[in-house]
């Protein structure tokens, strides 16, 4: 079991994932996930992308790509009709790059979420291949998420500390 604090994102992934009952990496099925919230999720061999047009939305994942890359993209996507407004070829290079940074990091915390990753051994030397296989992701993704969660409990700490000076 690890400690940490959880970002507002992280939070907003976790009650999202809870209010519609993906309580396990075997629950984020990813064409339940699209099913479930009326998301049309096709494979094509091109780049992937989300449209929005009125009712209708609708995911293209590559592909050509591995498994755990489609899930990634399907993440990435999923965060844009969730979380966004607006058609990005029509705003602002800043608020774009801001959509684009808010997709990446909810890709990171829905690919691998707080409230199923918490209760796995982290001192486990395989815990890197144990959480991407139980969540079919990249080795890569999985070692992005546990720097992230090592440097939040390290300036966890270090805040505590100066509290308590």
């Amino acid at each position: 079991m690890i400690d940490y604090y959880t970002s507002a994102l992280e939070d907003w992934i976790t009650n999202w994932y809870i209010h519609n009952k993906i309580m396990t990496s075997q629950d984020m099925n990813i064409n339940q996930i699209s099913l479930k919230h009326g998301i049309f999720l096709h494979r094509k061999p091109m780049t992937a992308r989300y449209d929005v047009f009125g009712r209708y939305k609708g995911i293209v994942i590559d592909s050509r790509e591995r498994v755990e890359i489609q899930r990634e993209q399907f993440f990435h996507e999923l965060c844009h009709i969730l979380r966004h407004s607006g058609r990005q070829t029509m705003m602002p290079e800043a608020f774009r790059e801001l959509q684009e940074r808010d997709a990446r990091h909810f890709t990171l915390y829905a690919s691998l979420p707080a409230h199923m990753i918490k209760t796995y051994d982290f001192t486990n030397e395989f815990i890197i291949e144990t959480l991407a296989d139980n969540f079919k992701v990249r080795k890569e993704l999985v070692t992005e998420r546990l720097d992230r969660i090592y440097r939040n409990q390290k300036n966890s700490t270090i805040l505590q500390a100066h509290i308590y000076l």
